[in-house]
């Protein structure tokens, strides 16, 4: 099952195509900005029954140096066979549409990254024939934006750096800068890249963060995630407020059972005294509700001549 990180890191890219220009100078490569881009089918599969699809695949045309294919991979973990279907791809893709053909794979750990950055050969040490060696974007290399201005500058960015660091100890300042940043942007540029955030941190303990900046310093964007967290806030509030009436009657029922335990234990002193009990003084006693009062009447009550006197000095 594909997971809501795996689709963050590389849709992103689909959102913004000339995404990759603005991430290359990271990679250490100087890739021109398209002034076109066009999504491709992402279906790789040949007559044959193996079905291969790439993540993400976008046709990216430039003023200067013409076409090129961009094929986006999320990767979550090492898998060894994933170079050879990256192999395939990237063979695949220049035979059909005899462009070059640029492999970008979007990693969450230094591991991974550190894994799939390594060249990979189909041939054997001397006869490599075909070498697969994608450019790798990850914690490792995309930038730890903390400044809201600078996050201003390119949200887009600010927000892989966010899905590229989810597991880094800078991911919260990144997003307190990311949620500053997009407090003045329009709702249409904010809400896809308040979902991507929280689709790239999954179930990562920054995504609590996450989600409580959206209800708070988003709260007017109308996402999936504002009103989430703004129905656990109401529903916590709901459950307090009913704990807080529910301890209150529960006070009253136990204070209510404690006067009258008293004051029966009261006429009980009284009758086994043989005092004689009348009904206003019965009546006062057990209409009685504060439980002081009725224990200072308990304590006269075994000692006074008549039932009378219980009430004296209270």
């Amino acid at each position: 099952m594909v997971s809501p990180p795996h689709e963050a890191m590389h849709r992103i890219f689909q959102h913004d195509p000339g995404l990759f220009s603005r991430v290359s100078r990271f990679l250490g490569v100087d890739i021109p900005a398209p002034v076109k881009a066009t999504a491709l089918p992402t279906d790789l599969t040949e007559a044959n029954p193996v079905e291969r699809r790439v993540d993400t695949l976008l046709r990216l045309e430039t003023a200067d140096q013409g076409s090129y294919l961009l094929a986006v991979e999320a990767q979550g973990k090492k898998h060894p066979d994933k170079p050879a279907s990256w192999a395939y791809y990237t063979a695949y893709l220049w035979t059909k549409y005899r462009l070059p053909t640029a492999l970008l794979v979007v990693c969450q750990d230094h591991a991974t990254a550190t894994w799939a950055q390594q060249p990979v050969s189909c041939g054997p040490p001397q006869l490599p024939t075909l070498t697969v060696q994608p450019l790798v974007a990850g914690p490792h290399n995309m930038p730890v934006i903390t400044d809201p201005e600078e996050a201003r500058a390119d949200l887009v960015l600010a927000s892989l750096a966010a899905i590229t660091h989810a597991a880094e100890p800078d991911v919260d300042a990144i997003l307190k800068a990311l949620s500053t940043a997009l407090r003045d942007a329009p709702e249409d540029v904010a809400k896809p890249l308040v979902e991507f955030t929280a689709q790239g941190l999954a179930k990562r303990p920054a995504k609590n963060l996450w989600r409580n900046l959206v209800a708070v310093d988003l709260s007017f964007y109308k996402s999936y995630l504002a009103e989430e967290v703004r129905d656990e806030v109401r529903a916590a509030v709901r459950d307090e407020v009913r704990n807080e009436v529910r301890d209150e009657v529960r006070g009253e029922v136990r204070d209510e059972a404690r006067a009258e335990s008293r004051a029966e234990d009261i006429l009980l002193i009284l009758e086994q005294r043989g005092l004689g009990i009348s009904e206003d003084v019965r009546s006062r006693i057990t209409h009685c509700t504060d439980p002081e009062l009725l224990r200072h009447w308990l304590a006269r009550a075994v000692t006074v001549p008549k039932a009378e006197e219980v009430f004296e000095d209270a």
